[in-house]
Order: C-alpha cells, then sequence, then structure tokens
C-alpha cells in the first residue's frame, strides 16, 4: 500500500505542486485583489524564459525529426494522417459548439450597453493568409509571432537535411543533439515553474477576476461545462480509437501537467515543452510527435473552433439576427479553423481573429469590444482543449501511421528498455 501511495506521488508529485502553487495564487488573488498585480514580474519572467525557448524548440525538433527520417514515405505518412486527423477533430468540434448554440443560444436574454469602438484596421483575408504563412525577411523567421513560417522553414530544412542521407550526417545527428539540449534546457526552467504560475494566476485573478460576472456570464455557463465533457468524452473516444482502453489510460495519466500549464499560461506555444515530455510518455514515437505536436500547437485548435463559433453566435444573438443556415455554418467553421491558425501561441492573443469575425460577417465597428471581452474570458479553456488535443492527436497518428497495437509495442519496448 505505501509503495503504491509512494509510486502515485511520484508519477504526480510536480503537477500536484503546481495545482497547489496556482490555488495558492489564486487565493492570493481574491484576498487582495488588484494588489496582487505586484506579482506579476515572477508570473512574466515564467512566460519569458518559456517564449524565449520555445522558437529554437520549434526549429530543432521539426528539422531533427525531419532531417534523420530516411523513410520519406513514413513522413509524408505521418503529414497526411496528422492534416486529415486536424480537419476531423476540429469538424467534430464545430459541428458539437453548432448544435450546442442552437438548443442554448449564449446571447439569449443579455443586454448590453457599450460605447462605440474606434474604427477597426481593415482585414484583407488574402493579406494575412501571406502574413500568416511567410515572412519578408530571414531574421523574422524566429520570432513566436510567426510560428507557420518558421514550421514550414523548419520542414524544408528538414528534408534538406534527409536529402543528403542519413549515413554519417553530421547535421542531422547535430538537430537531433540540440533537441536534447532544448528539452533539458526546459526541464531546468520548470524548477521555476511553480513560482512562476503561482504569481501569473495571483495577478490574473486580482485584476481581472470581477469581470467574469455580469452580462457573459450566459455563455461560459455554456462554455466551459462543454469544455470539460468535450475533454473527457471526445478525447476518451479519440484516445479508445488510438489503441483502446489502455490508451485512454495512458492518456490521462500523463496529461495533467500540460492541462495545468496551458490553463496557467494561455499559449499553445508555452505548453509545447512540457507536451512533448508528456507525449514520450505516452509512447508516442520521436518522429511523430516532434512534427505533429510543434505544427499542432500552431494549426490545430479544436478549443479555438468552439470559443470561435460561441463568439459568432453571441454577436448574432446581440445584434439580433438568427444564428442559422448551411452557409452560415459553413461559414462560421471555417473562420474559426483559419482563427486558430492566425491566432495561436499568443497568451489572450485572439484580437487578430476576432477582427476577422467581426470584418468577414459585417457586424459593426461596435462589436469587437465585446467580441474582445469574450474572447478572453473563454481564452483559459480554449488554450486547453487546444493543447490537450495536440497530445491526444499525435496518438491517433502513431495509430494511422504503425498500426492499432503501436501501444503494445511501446509498453514492450519501454520495459526492455528498463530491463537493460
Amino acid at each position: 500500500m505505501n509503495a503504491k501511495k509512494q509510486s502515485v506521488w511520484k508519477n504526480y508529485r510536480f503537477p500536484i505542486i503546481l495545482i497547489l502553487s496556482i490555488i495558492v495564487g489564486s487565493i492570493i488573488g481574491i484576498v487582495f485583489g488588484k494588489k496582487a498585480t505586484v506579482l506579476k514580474p515572477f508570473g512574466d519572467i515564467f512566460l519569458n524564459l518559456m517564449f524565449t525557448v520555445v522558437t529554437p524548440l520549434v526549429f530543432v525538433t521539426i528539422a531533427g525529426a525531419v532531417g534523420n527520417m530516411v523513410n520519406m514515405k513514413r513522413l509524408g505518412k505521418i503529414i497526411s494522417n496528422m492534416f486529415l486527423t486536424f480537419l476531423a477533430t476540429g469538424f467534430i468540434a464545430g459541428l458539437i459548439i453548432i448544435t450546442v448554440v442552437k438548443v442554448f443560444p449564449p446571447a439569449a436574454g443579455v443586454k448590453l450597453t457599450f460605447e462605440a469602438a474606434k474604427a477597426l484596421e481593415t482585414v484583407k483575408l488574402s493579406d494575412q493568409i501571406v502574413k500568416t504563412l511567410t515572412v519578408t525577411d530571414f531574421g523574422g523567421l524566429f520570432s513566436r509571432s510567426n510560428m507557420m513560417p518558421l514550421i514550414i522553414f523548419s520542414i524544408f530544412f528538414g528534408l534538406c537535411v534527409s536529402s543528403l542521407g542519413a549515413e554519417n550526417n553530421i547535421i542531422a545527428k547535430g538537430l537531433d543533439a540540440m533537441s536534447k539540449v532544448m528539452m533539458k534546457f526546459i526541464s531546468i526552467i520548470m524548477l521555476y515553474a511553480p513560482i512562476g504560475l503561482g504569481a501569473y494566476f495571483a495577478s490574473l485573478i486580482g485584476e481581472f477576476g470581477p469581470q467574469l460576472l455580469g452580462a457573459y456570464a450566459r455563455a461560459m455557463v455554456i462554455y466551459y461545462p462543454l469544455c470539460i465533457i468535450y475533454f473527457f468524452v471526445a478525447f476518451s473516444g479519440y484516445s479508445y480509437f488510438a489503441g483502446g482502453t489502455q490508451c485512454i489510460k495512458t492518456f490521462f495519466k500523463n496529461i495533467l501537467e500540460p492541462s495545468i500549464t496551458s490553463l496557467a499560461t494561455q499559449s499553445s506555444l508555452a505548453t509545447l515543452p512540457v507536451n512533448l515530455k508528456a507525449t514520450e510518455n505516452m509512447g508516442v514515437p520521436k518522429d511523430i510527435r516532434e512534427i505533429v505536436l510543434p505544427i499542432g500547437a500552431t494549426m490545430h485548435m479544436d478549443g479555438t473552433v468552439i470559443s470561435s463559433i460561441l463568439k459568432i453566435s453571441f454577436l448574432f444573438g446581440i445584434f439580433g439576427q438568427e444564428f442559422s443556415g448551411i452557409g452560415t455554418y459553413v461559414a462560421a467553421l471555417a473562420i474559426s479553423v483559419m482563427g486558430g491558425v492566425v491566432m495561436s501561441g499568443v497568451p489572450g492573443g485572439g484580437l487578430i481573429g476576432e477582427m476577422l469575425i467581426v470584418n468577414l460577417f459585417g457586424f459593426p465597428a461596435e462589436a469587437f469590444p465585446i467580441i474582445a471581452t469574450l474572447g478572453f474570458l473563454v481564452d483559459p479553456a480554449a488554450t486547453w482543449i487546444n493543447c490537450t488535443g495536440d497530445a491526444v492527436t499525435s496518438m491517433v497518428v502513431t495509430r494511422l501511421v504503425e498500426g492499432k497495437d503501436w501501444m503494445k509495442k511501446s509498453v514492450q519496448t519501454l520495459s526492455y528498455a528498463i530491463k537493460g
């Protein structure tokens, strides 16, 4: 019995410490209110450390995974199945939230008073696509604001490295070594996480806690329970598809730390290092997790799809329009998926996506402060679903690439490694 308790403590010690630090931080925020914002710099230090390391981490993991891959057929299989899974889960999430908001309209009975907003900067869809996929110079690649261009560059760089041959490929081995160095760097930064996340939450609750009440309460009552249900039900289904009941147990055993980090930082990129470690513990092969997770942090956004459609239906209700019709639903799904790519990786950074929603649906400029406030309130849960969705997606892709028995093989490999 004592051995079992020790095993539980060993497996969950760090997540438990993180939860306790966030609880303490939240209590400080509630008790001291806005005075708790004095702790914000301690939280910002943690975020800045994570953001500083995430750009080189994305480059070396993707370029290294592709560069060390001899079998280009396997690479194509990973990427094609990854995008197929991204689209499938995003579509399922979209259908679920559309059904929910039709049954429980988030703006029903809500009457908001607001001041006229300043004129919005026009957002052209074509220009935004170009900015999302490319940068104007090489230096712009190495910024967390330009993750999609960096990912594209890393894939092509890795392909060029791989084309030189894997036999004694110094560059490929160097990228692999650098990937290990960066993960070690992350493990050192995470030692500061309990202090950083506790301080961050104290500041967050202290400054914005009162805004969680009022006109947006109904939307929150709809959104947060839905995210919790989606997390347990949909992700259990995806995990079962990936590898049966054993896969479900493995997923939920290892997903606590990424969940805590994503809720606290509200950033897919800040959670990426923790997610990489968690999926390694889940048994996801190195090449799959180091391709799927960095790309997923930028492109796989089930939580963002859910929150975006909630925002759209909320605005429809606020301005007395009916959220209905196949054309409206398809447009909402398309904008939500695209918005996930545009706004990914930045804490509370959905402003561009929210401008797109306001502009493309023809809402007046006054709609922007409404949707921006709603965006902030739903961002923690959206990021949580995005990040944990990346982890379960990596398991699904592994099943599609390596077959349904991949989990058993992974367990056997791990047991052999321990015995060795």
